[in-house]
């Protein structure tokens, strides 16, 4: 009996990675600039695991100037986009050929020039034929110039 909970556990452990998001674009210490427009670009890995999506989240945190940002699970900043998400294989070869959606947003103008900013997407789909929900939190650290 044992035996059967562990395969049931690990069987939705790799369904749940195999649905995970990656933050395609911006990569780690891209530069952006206060009141300026920039591209987010959430790729979703292709898998045979079927699975529905729910919404994302966009979301940028500035960071106090120690450099240390908190944990996005414990502060998102500004909500840049809140909405569906509904990820496609591009129509040209990318360097990511896997499901994808671009967002346009744009940096607050609050935000102080020469310090860090973290950008956070939230992510919440259902897995599986039960299904289950997966929710996550993906991040990556930015200049703001």
């Amino acid at each position: 009996m044992k035996l059967a909970s562990f395969f049931s556990l690990a069987s939705l452990a790799v369904c749940a990675f195999a649905q995970t998001i990656e933050i395609g674009y911006p990569n780690h210490n891209t530069h952006i600039k206060p009141g300026k427009q920039f591209i987010v670009q959430v790729n979703r890995p292709d898998t045979l695991t079927s699975s529905q999506e729910v919404a994302i989240v966009i979301s940028l945190l500035q960071c106090p100037k120690n450099g240390h940002c908190p944990k996005p699970s414990d502060d998102l900043g500004i909500a840049l986009y809140a909405g569906p998400y509904n990820p496609q294989f591009p129509t040209t070869h990318t360097p990511q050929d896997v499901p994808q959606q671009n967002f346009t947003v744009k940096v607050p103008s609050s935000f102080k020039t020469n310090e860090t900013a973290q950008l956070a997407v939230t992510h919440l789909s259902l897995v599986g034929a039960g299904p289950f929900p997966l929710f996550e939190i993906k991040n990556v650290t930015l200049k703001v110039q």
